[in-house]
Parts: structure tokens; C-alpha cells; sequence
């Protein structure tokens, strides 16, 4: 009877390990409740431009993505070179740089390229909570209209820019808006 006293703990302990390796392979992405809904009103400061603000109709006319971007992020770094391959492609991004110091967010953009036709500045978040932001890199993906037809969490890369957006903009191709 002792004995199996004293494996009790072990078996309990061995069982938290399996539920919790059981949870590293789960899904813990949130659909979005934007998806299909037109882009949150906002007026922000535009970064590159003092005085100036951007407001959600800036992102009509064109199909875009908004990344959401902070310099505080690394895994924006490691996902930067990426958005400058596809703005060099002609796809326009427009950024969205969240809780961040204008000054570093600046010398970051003059660092290492800036991939963005225009960027406009969330400091206090508001607009990110409006987009159900959970971090950074978020990206969405915008019709000409100003919809939001997706949104992605984590960095983009070859591998998602090919199986997640590709198919998206394919979709917009075949409703006129590329």
C-alpha cells in the first residue's frame, strides 16, 4: 500500500506532463470579428509626417495590408526583410506602429528600410484594441473597399505569404479588386 502511496505523485505529475505537451499542439488562434466588417474608424498621426493624420479611408482604393509593427517586437525584426521583398513586389502595406516611441520607431524605419506607404501611430493602443490586437506582428489584409478580409497573427514569411495570402488575393482577382 506504500508503495503505491508514493507513486501517486509521480502518475499525477506524469499526467500533467502529457496534458500539457497535449496543449503545445493546439490551435490558440482567435478568428477575427472584424473579418468581413469594414476596417475601425480612426484618426492617428502619421510617423514620417509631423502634423499630418491617416483615418480608415486612406486604406480605400486599393487592396493593402496593415501590419501591425513595434520596434520593441523581435519577431517584427526578424519579419521586416519579408515586408520589404513585397513592397518591392508592389504590394502596398501600410503600418501601424503600436505602443511605440516615434523617435525609435524612426531610426528603426531608417535602419533597415521602410516597407510602408504610410505608417500611423497607435501609442496608447486604442485602435488596437478595437482590432482585437493580441500582439505584434498582426497583419490584415484590406480590400479596396476597406474591409478586412483576414487577419494573421504572427510574422509573415514566404511560407504563410504563399499559403495564406496568396489565396486570398487570388479570390480578390477573381472579384475585380486587383
Amino acid at each position: 500500500m506504500r508503495r503505491v502511496l508514493l507513486l501517486l505523485p509521480l502518475l499525477g505529475l506524469l499526467g500533467l506532463g502529457v496534458l500539457f505537451f497535449r496543449g503545445l499542439s493546439l490551435d490558440d488562434s482567435v478568428p477575427s470579428a472584424l473579418v468581413s466588417k469594414p476596417f475601425p474608424e480612426f484618426s492617428l498621426p502619421v510617423l514620417e509626417k509631423s502634423g499630418e493624420s491617416m483615418t480608415q479611408d486612406s486604406l480605400k482604393g486599393q487592396v493593402s495590408l496593415v501590419n501591425v509593427w513595434g520596434t520593441w517586437c523581435p519577431t517584427c525584426y526578424a519579419e521586416h526583410p519579408y515586408l520589404m521583398e513585397l513592397s518591392e513586389k508592389g504590394i502596398v502595406i501600410f503600418g501601424m506602429n503600436y505602443k511605440d516611441q516615434d523617435d525609435k520607431a524612426l531610426a528603426w524605419l531608417d535602419e533597415l528600410g521602410n516597407p510602408y506607404a504610410a505608417n500611423f501611430v497607435d501609442a496608447d493602443g486604442r485602435l488596437g484594441i478595437d482590432l482585437g490586437v493580441r500582439g505584434a506582428p498582426e497583419t490584415f489584409l484590406v480590400d479596396k473597399f476597406g474591409v478586412i478580409r483576414y487577419k494573421h497573427e504572427g510574422d509573415i514569411n514566404a511560407r504563410v505569404w504563399n499559403d495564406v495570402f496568396e489565396p486570398f488575393l487570388a479570390e480578390l482577382k477573381k472579384e475585380g479588386q486587383l
